[in-house]
């Protein structure tokens, strides 16, 4: 039997419920030695896994973060970390949080992460986006732009870090059956099972981008395209 210590690390970024909760226990099972961070506590008991709270929209969570990288150095980072609202015209407010937590708050992970990734020349980081990266939306702009930001910003990474050993992979779902699933049509709709089987296989393949359900493509294009008609 491995010593913790020998096991592979990996941190994982809003992952009390949900698809980080499903892939937590996941790689806890198939052996990884773990550290999550999200708003809220943890259901999860393991040995070779310690949870912490913070969230990663405030200020502090910077400092947090660059202090567990100096703690630990970690082979693997998922995002998932993510929130979205139905815009409301006459109430603004939540428009710039879903941007904060969606957005910037991946891309304060992936500064503190993936230096360290960097000047070991080796790990992986993943962050889950979603096929409203190619939209635009007038029922939910921010959450829209937000993803369609994500999506370029780790492309751009993945470029970067080509050469320097260090793997970005952009994880683009349809709709997975999570609390995040809004909407009154869900087509092609993966269960959060499904969605971390597609997971793993990017943790083994290392792609730059990964879209699940393919299927769901055809239809993302057409709707794309109807909208630059009517534009």
């Amino acid at each position: 039997m491995k010593e913790l210590s020998d096991l592979p690390k990996a941190i994982l970024i809003g992952n009390s419920d949900g698809m980080g909760l499903a892939a937590t226990q996941r790689l806890l099972a198939a052996g990884w030695d773990i550290t999550g961070v999200s708003r809220s506590d943890s259901p999860i008991k393991d040995a070779a896994y310690r949870h912490h709270v913070a969230d990663v929209s405030e200020a502090a969570y910077v400092d947090f973060m660059n202090e567990l990288v100096q703690i630990k150095s970690y082979d693997l980072c998922i995002y998932f970390a993510g929130i979205g609202e139905l815009l409301d015209p006459l109430d603004m407010r939540a428009e710039a949080k879903i941007i904060d937590v969606n957005l910037t708050g991946m891309v304060k992970t992936a500064a503190a992460v993936i230096p360290g990734m960097v000047r070991r020349e080796r790990g992986h980081f993943i962050g889950i986006s979603s096929l409203a990266d190619e939209l635009f939306s007038a029922e939910a702009p921010s959450y829209h732009v937000s993803k369609a930001g994500f999506s370029n910003y780790l492309g751009g990474l993945a470029l970067a870090l080509k050469s320097r050993g260090v793997n970005v992979t952009n994880v683009r779902f349809g709709f997975v059956d999570t609390k995040m699933a809004k909407g009154d049509v869900k087509p092609f709709m993966l269960s959060v099972e499904k969605a971390v089987d597609h997971l793993e296989i990017c943790i083994r393949r290392r792609p730059v981008r990964y879209t699940a359900p393919r299927i769901a493509v055809p239809l993302i294009k057409f709707r794309k395209f109807m909208m630059n008609l009517t534009a």
